[in-house]
Formats: structure tokens, sequence, C-alpha cells
């Protein structure tokens, strides 16, 4: 399986660089290292709402001192403090010269005019300082990271209001079959309602490429004149169904009519059949992955081969998502010389995890109710309570 992955990923390269905005930048990956113009904070400045105060005024609290004046969050006092004065100060505001520490209102009787200062507190206490989170010049976000609201946080911080970012893989999302019929409609014997193509275009969105859905019948010249019309106006096509042994597969027959595409089986559980190769038509070359018809197959497929893809793509250094360990709750067995991929509902610390709904590859109730998947190896054919197992977390997306 991992070699499988490997053969996806190789000779990729991410798609090319563009400028966003910063109110547009979320989920799109860093193309260039971000250097900080200045320091955070770039002014000394109270962390509390109190009094700015010469240390050496409070060792020996209780103490009266003469306030002078007020310093709000956004103005500058131009008063240097001297032995038995003091300013109230306001969280945020710059601290006036002269001043070593600052003492918390609750720490003081509140006082306008005169304070007496109760307690005593540390030389450069409640002060930040210039540089105290970032040091100008410093690289604060390097190249390959992928933007989270967290990041936004830092670069509005430090006012930079566009970044250089890779442009989103584009993917078509391609489902197939008669049986297929749109959310929204009445099922009827014989009839199936449409999830995987939803699932994959929520599931391209979350590892940060955008996505197209485009529905075809099971029919062979249909299929590949909307696999033709993609690869003009995508990075990657991705199909759904008709890759395993049916009569009716269209995918597997179309593609493998046509070349360029190799399927095999992947010693996995769910996600057996697997499909991979080219298309090129009219001098564009895409890449196209083939994933199996049951949504859990399709699911987890896409976590395995398809997001570290699209994480190449888009130029992100970290592929996969996080492998952590818990501790299993409740016993359960896996078929052997295959890896199975459980899906799980992890919680607790230490960490425990137990499986959850069926697990067979149409159970999509399970699949919702999950927030993990039990990695279980091909030599293990049970897992007992109290086993330590590994979790790949799906509880972030970025």
């Amino acid at each position: 399986m991992d070699a499988y992955r490997a053969l996806l990923l190789q000779g990729l390269t991410p798609t090319p660089s563009t400028t966003v905005a910063l109110d547009q930048c979320a989920g799109y990956t860093l193309a260039e290292d971000v250097q900080a113009p200045w320091s955070l904070p770039s002014f000394d400045n109270s962390s509390m709402d109190g009094y700015a105060v010469r240390h050496d005024d409070v060792v020996n609290a209780p103490v009266r001192l003469s306030v002078l004046g007020d310093i709000a969050a956004g103005h500058v006092s131009d008063i240097a403090l001297e032995s038995g004065q003091c300013m109230r100060i306001m969280t945020g505001a710059p601290v006036p010269a002269g001043t070593t520490a600052v003492v918390p209102v609750e720490l003081t009787d509140g006082g306008a005019d005169q304070v007496v200062i109760n307690q005593a507190v540390d030389a450069g206490a409640y002060i930040r300082c210039v540089g105290d989170d970032v040091t100008a010049g410093t690289v604060v976000l390097t190249a390959g990271t992928t933007i989270t609201p967290r990041q936004i946080a830092l670069l509005a911080a430090c006012s930079i209001d566009q970044v250089v970012v890779h442009r989103k893989p584009r993917v078509t999302v391609v489902s197939t079959g008669d049986e297929l019929i749109d959310p929204g409609q009445i099922p009827t014997s014989g009839t199936i309602v449409d999830a995987n193509s939803y699932l994959l275009l929520a599931a391209v969105e979350a590892a940060g490429g955008v996505a197209t859905r485009v529905k075809v019948a099971d029919d062979e010249q249909a299929f590949l004149q909307v696999i033709l019309d993609a690869a003009q106006s995508s990075d990657l096509i991705l199909t759904s169904g008709g890759v395993s042994m049916g009569v009716y597969d269209t995918v597997k027959a179309a593609l493998g009519a046509r070349g360029g595409v190799s399927f095999c089986k992947i010693a996995m559980q769910p996600g057996m059949p697997q499909g991979h190769g080219q298309i090129t038509h009219d001098g564009s070359t895409v890449p196209i992955i083939t994933l199996p018809g049951n949504p859990v197959s399709a699911y987890v497929s896409f976590e395995q081969f398809v997001r570290p893809v699209l994480r190449a793509m888009s130029g992100a250094v970290a592929l996969l998502r996080p492998v952590t360990q818990a501790i299993m709750t409740q016993a359960m067995t896996s078929p052997s010389g295959k890896r199975q991929f459980a899906r799980g509902v992890v919680s607790g610390v230490p960490a425990q995890v137990r499986p959850v709904g069926g697990q067979g590859s149409h159970v999509v109730g399970g699949l919702a109710q999950a927030n993990c998947l039990i990695d279980i190896p091909d030599d293990v054919v049970a897992v007992s309570v109290g086993t330590t197992v590994s979790i790949i977390d799906l509880r972030e997306d970025a």
C-alpha cells in the first residue's frame, strides 16, 4: 500500500504560484517563506489593566503613589515617571518612559489621583517587551505551510495583506453508474443516491483542492468524452466506481481499452480495487486516480492515496495525517493478509478508541460518526481490549 502511494506521488510538481489577498488565503499553501517586517510587539506595552510604576517604588508595598494620568490603548504618553509616580494604564497601551513594571489593578485600591499598591510585583512584570513574540526579519512561516486561521492571525499582526501561494489543484470528480440518482430525489428499487461524488467533493476541498462534479451513466463513449473534456481544465481527475470485476464496470473497460491507466488490487480493506495513470488529450496530460464505488472504500482510498497527491500538488510539506497511539476499549477481528482501516471514535487522555458502526464498505452511518481510522496491520487477525493501536486522526483537515 505504501509503495502504491509512493508510485502515485512520483514525479508530481506543485501547481504554479499566485498572489492571494489575506482575507482569501485560508486553505492555500505558501509558495515562499514569510518574514516579519518588524517585531511583535513593536513597542513595550501593558498586558494588564493596572498602573505603570517604577519597580523600586513598590518593592516595599503597601505604598502610596501619585497618579499622573491615564494611558488608554492606542494612546501614547510623553510623561516620564519619576520616583513616587505612576500612571493608570490599560491593556495594550504603550508603557511610559521610566516604567519597569505594571501592577494589576486587582493588587491596588484602584485610586485615580492617589493609589495604594497593596502587593509588590517582580521587575518587568506584566510588560510585553518589543520582540517578545516575533523579532523583525525572522522567518515566521515557511514555504509549504498550509494557511489556517492561526497563520492568518500572524500574517495580519505583521500587517501582511497578501501572500504568495500555490494555486489550489483543480479536480474533476466523475461518478459513474446507471443506478445513481441525485440527493433530493426519491430512491426506488434498483437506484442509489449518489453519495460518493459529494463525499469526494468535500474531501477534495478539505484537502486544499477545488472540485467540480460530473455524473455519467454506464456508457463507455460518454464516460471517455467526460474524461477527455476534464483533461483540458483539471490538474487531477478522480473517478468513483466501475473498477472491479463486473461486466458493467465502465471505468475499467473504457480506460483499459484506451491505455495509459493501470488497475490493480491493494491488500487493504476497505478499498482493494484501485487504478491510476494519465489522460492525454489535445496536448494536455493529466493524472487520473480511479477509486472503488462503495462510499467507505472511496473515502478510505481518498485518505490513503488522493489526499497525499493533492497535498503534494498544493506544495504542502506534510502530506499525511497525524498518526498517534490509542488503547482499544472494544475487541475486534481483522482479515488475514489485508491491512484494515477500521472506522473508530477516539477520545480521552490517554487516548482510547473503539470501532464504530459495522466495518462493511457500504456503512456510511459509522463513517459519519468516526473521527479516526484504526490502522490494523495485515498480519493481525484479532485485536483485544487494552491493546495499543495506531490511529489516523481525522479531526483536523489542515
